[in-house]
Protein backbone atom coordinates (compact mmCIF):
# COMPACT_ATOMS: atom_id res chain seq x y z
CA UNK A 1 0.00 0.00 0.00
CA UNK A 2 2.88 2.36 0.80
CA UNK A 3 4.30 1.95 -2.70
CA UNK A 4 0.91 2.67 -4.28
CA UNK A 5 0.66 5.96 -2.42
CA UNK A 6 4.21 7.05 -3.16
CA UNK A 7 4.52 9.83 -5.77
CA UNK A 8 6.41 9.02 -8.98
CA UNK A 9 10.18 8.95 -8.54
CA UNK A 10 11.84 11.47 -10.84
CA UNK A 11 15.44 11.98 -11.93
CA UNK A 12 16.09 15.70 -12.42
CA UNK A 13 19.04 16.42 -14.73
CA UNK A 14 20.01 20.05 -15.35
CA UNK A 15 22.15 21.33 -18.20
CA UNK A 16 23.79 24.31 -16.47
CA UNK A 17 24.99 25.76 -19.78
CA UNK A 18 21.43 26.04 -21.07
CA UNK A 19 19.40 26.91 -17.97
CA UNK A 20 19.34 30.02 -15.79
CA UNK A 21 19.71 29.75 -12.00
CA UNK A 22 16.86 32.28 -11.75
CA UNK A 23 14.40 29.45 -12.39
CA UNK A 24 15.55 27.38 -9.40
CA UNK A 25 12.99 28.79 -6.95
CA UNK A 26 10.13 27.94 -9.32
CA UNK A 27 11.57 24.74 -10.78
CA UNK A 28 11.27 22.38 -7.84
CA UNK A 29 7.75 23.39 -6.77
CA UNK A 30 6.74 22.78 -10.42
CA UNK A 31 8.40 19.35 -10.38
CA UNK A 32 6.67 18.58 -7.06
CA UNK A 33 3.33 18.77 -8.93
CA UNK A 34 4.52 15.80 -11.00
CA UNK A 35 6.34 13.66 -8.45
CA UNK A 36 9.33 13.37 -6.14
CA UNK A 37 12.70 14.73 -7.30
CA UNK A 38 14.64 11.74 -5.98
CA UNK A 39 17.80 12.62 -7.93
CA UNK A 40 18.88 16.20 -8.51
CA UNK A 41 22.01 16.61 -10.63
CA UNK A 42 23.46 19.50 -12.58
CA UNK A 43 26.17 19.33 -15.23
CA UNK A 44 28.63 22.01 -16.29
CA UNK A 45 32.09 23.49 -15.97
CA UNK A 46 31.66 25.24 -12.64
CA UNK A 47 35.15 26.71 -12.83
CA UNK A 48 33.68 29.13 -15.39
CA UNK A 49 32.50 32.47 -13.91
CA UNK A 50 29.25 32.38 -15.89
CA UNK A 51 28.00 29.44 -13.80
CA UNK A 52 28.53 31.15 -10.46
CA UNK A 53 24.79 31.77 -10.19
CA UNK A 54 24.16 28.04 -10.05
CA UNK A 55 26.90 27.51 -7.46
CA UNK A 56 25.10 29.97 -5.18
CA UNK A 57 21.86 27.93 -5.16
CA UNK A 58 23.11 24.33 -5.21
CA UNK A 59 22.92 23.81 -1.45
CA UNK A 60 19.54 25.54 -1.14
CA UNK A 61 17.88 23.03 -3.47
CA UNK A 62 20.06 19.99 -2.68
CA UNK A 63 21.39 19.81 -6.25
CA UNK A 64 24.46 17.62 -6.77
CA UNK A 65 26.97 19.28 -9.13
CA UNK A 66 28.84 17.18 -11.69
CA UNK A 67 31.95 19.04 -12.76
CA UNK A 68 32.91 18.65 -16.41
CA UNK A 69 35.95 20.60 -17.55
CA UNK A 70 35.87 21.92 -21.12
CA UNK A 71 39.19 20.42 -22.23
CA UNK A 72 38.51 20.98 -25.92
CA UNK A 73 36.84 23.98 -27.49
CA UNK A 74 33.58 23.14 -29.25
CA UNK A 75 33.14 19.83 -27.42
CA UNK A 76 30.41 19.74 -24.78
CA UNK A 77 31.58 17.29 -22.12
CA UNK A 78 28.63 18.23 -19.92
CA UNK A 79 26.07 17.03 -22.47
CA UNK A 80 27.85 13.72 -22.82
CA UNK A 81 28.07 13.24 -19.06
CA UNK A 82 24.37 14.03 -18.65
CA UNK A 83 23.37 11.50 -21.31
CA UNK A 84 25.59 8.78 -19.82
CA UNK A 85 24.13 9.33 -16.36
CA UNK A 86 20.59 9.40 -17.76
CA UNK A 87 21.07 6.00 -19.38
CA UNK A 88 22.58 4.56 -16.19
CA UNK A 89 19.62 5.85 -14.17
CA UNK A 90 17.17 4.59 -16.79
CA UNK A 91 18.51 1.06 -16.67
CA UNK A 92 18.63 1.03 -12.88
CA UNK A 93 14.84 0.63 -12.98
CA UNK A 94 14.41 2.89 -9.95
CA UNK A 95 12.61 5.80 -11.63
CA UNK A 96 9.19 6.53 -13.04
CA UNK A 97 10.20 9.56 -15.08
CA UNK A 98 12.86 12.11 -15.97
CA UNK A 99 12.97 15.90 -15.89
CA UNK A 100 15.43 17.30 -18.43
CA UNK A 101 16.19 20.97 -17.89
CA UNK A 102 17.72 22.42 -21.04
CA UNK A 103 16.89 24.39 -24.18
CA UNK A 104 19.28 22.30 -26.26
CA UNK A 105 17.81 20.20 -29.09
CA UNK A 106 20.70 17.75 -28.65
CA UNK A 107 18.63 16.07 -25.93
CA UNK A 108 15.80 15.20 -28.32
CA UNK A 109 17.08 11.69 -28.91
CA UNK A 110 17.64 11.14 -25.20
CA UNK A 111 14.05 12.13 -24.42
CA UNK A 112 12.74 9.85 -27.17
CA UNK A 113 14.87 6.93 -25.96
CA UNK A 114 13.63 7.26 -22.38
CA UNK A 115 10.01 7.33 -23.56
CA UNK A 116 10.63 4.24 -25.68
CA UNK A 117 11.44 2.52 -22.41
CA UNK A 118 7.97 3.43 -21.11
CA UNK A 119 8.93 6.29 -18.80
CA UNK A 120 7.64 9.85 -18.91
CA UNK A 121 9.90 12.77 -19.81
CA UNK A 122 9.19 16.31 -18.69
CA UNK A 123 11.21 18.99 -20.43
CA UNK A 124 11.98 22.43 -19.05
CA UNK A 125 13.47 25.07 -21.34
CA UNK A 126 13.12 28.53 -22.80
CA UNK A 127 10.62 29.40 -25.53
CA UNK A 128 13.48 29.30 -28.04
CA UNK A 129 13.78 25.53 -27.49
CA UNK A 130 13.47 23.71 -30.86
CA UNK A 131 10.16 21.96 -31.47
CA UNK A 132 11.88 18.59 -31.88
CA UNK A 133 12.88 18.52 -28.21
CA UNK A 134 9.56 19.94 -27.01
CA UNK A 135 7.55 17.32 -28.87
CA UNK A 136 9.81 14.49 -27.67
CA UNK A 137 8.63 15.19 -24.11
CA UNK A 138 5.32 14.18 -22.61
CA UNK A 139 5.05 17.72 -21.32
CA UNK A 140 7.26 20.74 -21.85
CA UNK A 141 7.29 23.68 -19.43
CA UNK A 142 8.74 27.00 -20.48
CA UNK A 143 11.20 28.24 -17.90
CA UNK A 144 10.02 31.81 -18.47
CA UNK A 145 6.91 30.69 -16.58
CA UNK A 146 9.05 29.73 -13.58
CA UNK A 147 10.61 33.16 -13.10
CA UNK A 148 9.72 35.06 -9.91
CA UNK A 149 7.85 37.67 -12.02
CA UNK A 150 5.50 35.11 -13.60
CA UNK A 151 1.94 34.64 -12.30
CA UNK A 152 1.48 31.77 -9.86
CA UNK A 153 -1.74 29.87 -9.02
CA UNK A 154 -0.97 30.34 -5.32
CA UNK A 155 -1.14 34.12 -5.80
CA UNK A 156 -3.93 34.73 -8.36
CA UNK A 157 -4.01 38.48 -7.73
CA UNK A 158 -0.29 38.86 -8.41
CA UNK A 159 0.28 40.78 -11.67
CA UNK A 160 2.51 39.37 -14.38
CA UNK A 161 5.66 41.48 -14.07
CA UNK A 162 7.50 39.92 -16.99
CA UNK A 163 8.30 42.01 -20.07
CA UNK A 164 5.95 41.61 -23.04
CA UNK A 165 8.68 39.78 -24.95
CA UNK A 166 8.28 36.79 -22.60
CA UNK A 167 4.51 36.43 -22.99
CA UNK A 168 2.05 35.83 -25.81
CA UNK A 169 -1.25 37.66 -26.36
CA UNK A 170 -4.32 35.67 -25.18
CA UNK A 171 -5.76 35.72 -28.72
CA UNK A 172 -3.02 33.30 -29.80
CA UNK A 173 -4.49 30.63 -27.51
CA UNK A 174 -7.96 30.69 -29.08
CA UNK A 175 -7.28 28.21 -31.90
CA UNK A 176 -5.56 25.79 -29.52
CA UNK A 177 -8.50 25.90 -27.12
CA UNK A 178 -11.00 25.41 -29.94
CA UNK A 179 -9.07 22.40 -31.24
CA UNK A 180 -9.25 20.77 -27.81
CA UNK A 181 -12.96 21.60 -27.49
CA UNK A 182 -13.74 20.05 -30.87
CA UNK A 183 -12.85 16.63 -29.47
CA UNK A 184 -15.11 16.96 -26.45
CA UNK A 185 -18.10 19.25 -27.08
CA UNK A 186 -21.69 18.04 -26.83
CA UNK A 187 -24.50 18.69 -29.31
CA UNK A 188 -24.87 22.26 -28.07
CA UNK A 189 -21.14 22.96 -28.10
CA UNK A 190 -20.60 22.95 -24.34
CA UNK A 191 -17.56 21.25 -22.79
CA UNK A 192 -16.17 21.06 -19.25
CA UNK A 193 -13.23 23.40 -18.70
CA UNK A 194 -11.32 20.65 -16.88
CA UNK A 195 -11.62 18.38 -19.89
CA UNK A 196 -10.33 21.14 -22.14
CA UNK A 197 -7.25 21.49 -19.96
CA UNK A 198 -6.56 17.77 -20.16
CA UNK A 199 -6.93 17.69 -23.95
CA UNK A 200 -4.70 20.73 -24.35
CA UNK A 201 -1.93 18.93 -22.45
CA UNK A 202 -2.25 15.96 -24.82
CA UNK A 203 -2.45 17.96 -28.04
CA UNK A 204 0.20 20.54 -27.14
CA UNK A 205 2.94 19.39 -24.78
CA UNK A 206 4.03 22.98 -24.15
CA UNK A 207 0.61 24.58 -23.52
CA UNK A 208 0.52 26.62 -20.31
CA UNK A 209 -1.83 29.53 -19.48
CA UNK A 210 1.12 31.28 -17.81
CA UNK A 211 2.66 31.69 -21.25
CA UNK A 212 -0.24 34.04 -21.99
CA UNK A 213 0.02 35.88 -18.67
CA UNK A 214 -2.55 33.95 -16.62
CA UNK A 215 -2.10 31.52 -13.75
CA UNK A 216 -5.30 29.58 -14.57
CA UNK A 217 -6.87 28.33 -17.79
CA UNK A 218 -10.26 29.76 -16.83
CA UNK A 219 -8.86 33.27 -16.55
CA UNK A 220 -7.19 32.92 -19.96
CA UNK A 221 -10.40 31.64 -21.59
CA UNK A 222 -12.38 34.55 -20.16
CA UNK A 223 -9.83 37.16 -21.24
CA UNK A 224 -9.86 36.00 -24.88
CA UNK A 225 -13.51 37.08 -25.15
CA UNK A 226 -14.09 34.26 -27.64
CA UNK A 227 -16.01 31.87 -25.41
CA UNK A 228 -19.25 31.70 -23.47
CA UNK A 229 -18.79 30.64 -19.85
CA UNK A 230 -21.38 28.74 -17.79
CA UNK A 231 -20.60 28.17 -14.11
CA UNK A 232 -22.91 25.31 -13.18
CA UNK A 233 -23.77 24.79 -9.53
CA UNK A 234 -22.00 21.67 -8.29
CA UNK A 235 -20.88 20.69 -11.79
CA UNK A 236 -17.99 23.01 -12.48
CA UNK A 237 -17.31 25.41 -15.34
CA UNK A 238 -18.40 24.78 -18.94
CA UNK A 239 -17.44 26.77 -22.02
CA UNK A 240 -18.38 26.97 -25.69
CA UNK A 241 -17.38 29.07 -28.65
CA UNK A 242 -19.31 32.30 -29.05
CA UNK A 243 -21.45 32.51 -32.16
CA UNK A 244 -22.18 35.67 -34.12
CA UNK A 245 -25.46 37.24 -33.05
CA UNK A 246 -28.10 37.70 -35.71
CA UNK A 247 -28.84 41.22 -36.83
CA UNK A 248 -32.35 42.53 -36.04
CA UNK A 249 -34.78 41.62 -38.84
CA UNK A 250 -32.54 38.90 -40.24
CA UNK A 251 -34.43 35.86 -41.57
Amino acid sequence: MANELRPPRLAVLIDADNASPRIAAGLFPEIAKIGEASVRRIYGDFSAPRLKGWIDVLATYAIMPHQNFAYTSGKNASDIALVIDAMDLLHSGRFDGFCLISSDSDFTRLAARIREQGLDVYGFGEQKTPESFRQACRRFIYTENLLPEAPAPAAPDKPDARPASLTRPPAQAVQLIRAAMAQLEDDEGWVALGGVGQRLAVLNSDFDPRTYGFAKLGDLVERTGSFEIDRRQGRGVYIRTKTAKRKPGAG
